[in-house]
C-alpha cells in the first residue's frame, strides 16, 4: 500500500546523551530515519539535547530542539509543532519510556498524536517482562521458567520455586541495567534490590539460568501488510550469562545446523507477529548447545547496537526501510538501494564473515571490576570483515586500537590454574586468555567446559596459534606468506615473528605478486550487480 498521506509533519524522540549502552548507533538510526522522512516530503522535528550527532545539524532536520527526553519538555514541543505522527523506536530506551509515559499521561490522546510504526501496546509487550512472558506462552511459544517481581520478598518466593542459580531481568532498561546472576538469597537479595531502582516500573524477572546455552540473535523486518524477513542471524561467540554487548559476535552465525537455523527462524516470525511490531526488532534465544530446545530470552521492539551491527553487516539500511514501513510502505514496495533492482523484501546473502568485538576502557577506571557479565560495560566495538573467522578476528583486535594483536600474549601469567580462572570467570582479556591458554596445552575441550565457548571456535583460533609457529619455524615462501594474509595476518606481526622489518615483509608479498582484493557488500552474495560501493579488503 502507498504511504499515509495524511502525515506531514513526524516528531522524533533522539536518545540524549551518549552513554554506556545508548550510544552512537542512536545518532545513525535516527539521522537515517531523518532522511527517509524528509525524501517523501515530511517535515520533520527532532527532540536530543545532545549536541555532538549528526542529526541534530540544522542543516539534516527541519527542526530540532535541545531538550531533555521527558514527558514535560516533550508535551510542550507537542503542544507548539502539533505533529500528525511521533517515532519513538529510534532513541533508545530513553525514547521508548518517554513515550510509555506520554501515554500514560493522556498526553498523546489529548493531542490525538499517533504513534507511528511500532506502537504502545507492542512497546509493552516487550518491555513489561511479565507480559512479555504471557504473550509469547499464549503463542506457544518457549521461554525460560520465570516469575515476576515487585519487591525482594516476592524475588525470594520465585527464586525459591525455579531453584538457583537465577537470572534476574529488568523491566524498561537497556544494556542489562540492574540485571545478574543470583547464585544464593544474598546475591538475589543485592541484585533485586539494583535492579527495582533501575526499572521504570519497579518490577524485575527471576528466571532460570541458562548459562552456557548459546546466544543467537535474529534482526527481524515486519511490515503491515505482515510481510516478515530476517535481515541477518548472528550469534555470540560467548554463550549465555555474558550481554551481548560484552560479547563478541559473528555474522551469519557458523556453528548452527541448517535445522536450527529455520527454526528459530520461524520462531523468529512468531515472535514478531504476536507482538504487533512494525519496523524491526531484535530478537534474543538461548539454544541448548545438546540440542534443538531453544527458549526465547528477550525481544527489542526498537533500533537498537545490534541493529546497526546487523545493517553494517549486510548492507541492508534497517533504520530508514523501519522509518518507510512506519508511514505506510510495505516491503515490496520499497527497493533496495544497494542494487536498485531487487526490493526491500529480499533477505539478504552473506558470503564473507562480519566479527564485532567490544572495547572496553576499564584500566580508566581506578577500582572498576573487570570481570564481564550480564550488565555492559563497553563503550563502543569495532567490526571487521574477512573470508574467513580467523582472518576477520584478527583484523577486529587490531582495530580494537589497544596496540596489541590476537596472539601478543607474552604479558599474560604462565600459570596454568590463573589462566583456567580468567577463561571461568571472564573479564575483558578473556579472549587473549583463550589464545594464552592454547599456547600453554590446555585442551579445547577443556577450554570449552570452562567457557562454554562453542568448540568450532576454538579449533579456529588453534589455527591461528598453530600456524603463528609455522611462520617462526619456515621459509617464508609464497605459499606461507599467501596463508598467512588468508589468516588475518598483517605485515607488522609476520615480520615481529621474524624479526624483520614491516617493510621488508611487504615488499616480499608485493614481489610474489600477494595483493588484497576488493570486494563489495551487496547484499545479495552477487546475485545481482550492486548499484553502490560499500566494500572490504581480502586476501
Amino acid at each position: 500500500m502507498p504511504r499515509d498521506e495524511s502525515i506531514k509533519k513526524v516528531l522524533i524522540l533522539g536518545s540524549g546523551a551518549i552513554k554506556i549502552g545508548e550510544a552512537g548507533e542512536f545518532d545513525y538510526s535516527g539521522a537515517q530515519a531523518i532522511k527517509a522522512l524528509r525524501e517523501e516530503g515530511i517535515k520533520v522535528i527532532l527532540v536530543n539535547p545532545n549536541v555532538a550527532t549528526i542529526q541534530t545539524d540544522e542543516r539534516f532536520v527541519d527542526k530540532v530542539y535541545f531538550l531533555p527526553i521527558t514527558p514535560e519538555f516533550v508535551e510542550k514541543i507537542i503542544e507548539k509543532e502539533r505533529p500528525d505522527g511521533i517515532l519513538l523506536t529510534f532513541g533508545g530506551q530513553t525514547a521508548l519510556n518517554c513515550g510509555v509515559e506520554l501515554y500514560e499521561r493522556g498526553i498523546l490522546e489529548k493531542f490525538n498524536l499517533r504513534v507511528l510504526g511500532t506502537g504502545i501496546e507492542a512497546i509493552e509487550l516487550a518491555d513489561d517482562r511479565e507480559k512479555f512472558k504471557n504473550v509469547l506462552i499464549k503463542n506457544n511459544l518457549p521461554v525460560p521458567k520465570s516469575g515476576k517481581a515487585n519487591s525482594i520478598e516476592e524475588a525470594i518466593e520465585v527464586a525459591k520455586e525455579i531453584g538457583y542459580p537465577v537470572m534476574v531481568r529488568v523491566a524498561y532498561t537497556l544494556g542489562g541495567q540492574g540485571s545478574g546472576v543470583a547464585r544464593n538469597e544474598g546475591e538475589l537479595k543485592e541484585i533485586v534490590s539494583r535492579g527495582l531502582a533501575h526499572s521504570r516500573i519497579k518490577q524485575v524477572l527471576i528466571e532460570e539460568y541458562l548459562g552456557k546455552w548459546k546466544e543467537v540473535e535474529y534482526e527481524v523486518m515486519r511490515d503491515c501488510d505482515d510481510n516478515c524477513l530476517i535481515v541477518c542471524n548472528m550469534e555470540n561467540f560467548d554463550p549465555m550469562g555474558i550481554h551481548t554487548g560484552e560479547s563478541i559476535v559473528v555474522a551469519p552465525s557458523q556453528t548452527l545446523t541448517n535445522r536450527e537455523y529455520h527454526l528459530l527462524r520461524i520462531a523468529s516470525f512468531k515472535v514478531i507477529r504476536a507482538l504487533g511490531i512494525i519496523g524491526e526488532c531484535n530478537i534474543q534465544f538461548a539454544l541448548n548447545p545438546k540440542s534443538e530446545e531453544f527458549k526465547i530470552i528477550e525481544v527489542n521492539s526498537r533500533l537498537s547496537r545490534s541493529s546497526a551491527l546487523a545493517s553494517k553487516a549486510t548492507g541492508y539500511p534497517i533504520a530508514y526501510i523501519a522509518a518507510k514501513l512506519a508511514i505506510g510502505y510495505t516491503l515490496p514496495e520499497l527497493l533496495n538501494k544497494v542494487t536498485n533492482v531487487t526490493t526491500s523484501f529480499f533477505e539478504p546473502a552473506l558470503d564473507y564473515i562480519v566479527v564485532k568485538i567490544p572495547r572496553w576502557d576499564l584500566q580508566k577506571f581506578k577500582n572498576a571490576s573487570r570481570r564481564i557479565g550480564t550488565q555492559m560495560k563497553s563503550v563502543g566495538e569495532v567490526m571487521a570483515i574477512g573470508r574467513s573467522f580467523e582472518e576477520a578476528l584478527q583484523k577486529a583486535v587490531r582495530m580494537l586500537d589497544i596496540d596489541r594483536e590476537l596472539t601478543d600474549v607474552e604479558d599474560l601469567e604462565d600459570d596454568i590454574e590463573k589462566v583456567k580462572n580468567e577463561i571461568e570467570n571472564p573479564t575483558d582479556q578473556r579472549l587473549f586468555y583463550i589464545v594464552k591458554a592454547i599456547m600453554l596445552g590446555i585442551s579445547e575441550e577443556e577450554i570449552h567446559d570452562l567457557s562454554g565457548i562453542d568448540l568450532w571456535f576454538l579449533y579456529k583460533i588453534r589455527n591461528i596459534v598453530n600456524f603463528e609457529k609455522e611462520i617462526k619455524s619456515k621459509e617464508l615462501n609464497e605459499e606461507i606468506l599467501k596463508k598467512a594474509k588468508k589468516l588475518g595476518f598483517s605485515d607488522k606481526k609476520i615480520a615481529k615473528l621474524k624479526g624483520k622489518e614491516e617493510d621488508e615483509i611487504r615488499k616480499l608479498r608485493k614481489s610474489f605478486g600477494i595483493l588484497p582484493a576488493t570486494k563489495q557488500i551487496d547484499t545479495l552474495a552477487a546475485e545481482w550487480p550492486a548499484a553502490t560501493n560499500y566494500l572490504y579488503l581480502t586476501y
